[in-house]
């Protein structure tokens, strides 16, 4: 059954860079995360950022966590001030198998 992973910052709303300097490190339009079915990511009306993932398994899930975006994260995070890196944290984290899955 498919996999659901929604990540939410409280703060940065429509401030993408973070996002953009995880997608450069990560290349994933190029390539693509196996078992990945649904990538979304944008502002919240409460000024956070949500990402929004649907995986195959949760095992593709983890998996791309730790070999792909666990590093590119790491990346990404040393190249930023060290002012900037101090006020980011990790994101509210919430998965679940999901009972329902339609594609049109």
């Amino acid at each position: 059954m498919p996999w659901a992973v929604m990540q939410e910052w409280s703060m940065g709303g429509h401030d993408t860079s973070g996002y953009d300097a995880v997608n450069a490190q990560l290349g994933a339009i190029e390539n693509p995360p196996a078992g990945l079915i649904v990538h979304t990511a944008g502002g919240t009306e409460d000024g956070g950022f949500r990402v929004f993932d649907v995986w195959e398994t949760r095992e593709a899930w983890e998996a791309f966590e730790r070999d792909r975006l666990g590093p590119a994260i790491e990346a990404a995070m040393a190249a930023l001030p060290a002012d900037v890196r101090e006020t980011m944290g990790p994101p509210d984290q919430t998965m679940y198998e999901l009972h329902g899955f339609m594609r049109p």
